[in-house]
């Protein structure tokens, strides 16, 4: 996994699969906060996302009111936010 950060705009690409992942995207998003209330994730192909960094999103939108909206390339990843009902939660949208 890779990840590319412009302005409120971060860019994911590869699977998003580990607890380093995790740590990663917590710590890019962490740092940004301070100065973007919204924050765009572009999640370029990965197929999945671990239960870690969906529990971060959740707190990020509902404890920190973090403005969140999700770009999926995958329609696997799609259909998983579909079935976990966060798609109106995190503003998804398949691009």
């Amino acid at each position: 996994m890779t990840i590319s950060v412009s302005a409120n705009t971060i860019t994911i690409t590869g699977n998003i699969k580990t607890i380093n992942d995790y740590q990663q995207i917590k710590e890019i998003i962490d740092n940004l906060i301070p100065t973007h209330k919204h924050i765009i994730i572009k999640i370029q192909d990965s197929i999945s996302i671990t239960s870690s960094v969906i529990g971060y999103l959740n707190k990020l939108v509902l404890k920190d009111k973090v403005d969140l909206h999700i770009e999926v390339g995958d329609e696997q990843l799609m259909e998983l936010f579909e079935d976990l009902n966060l798609v109106s939660l995190f503003h998804v949208k398949k691009v």
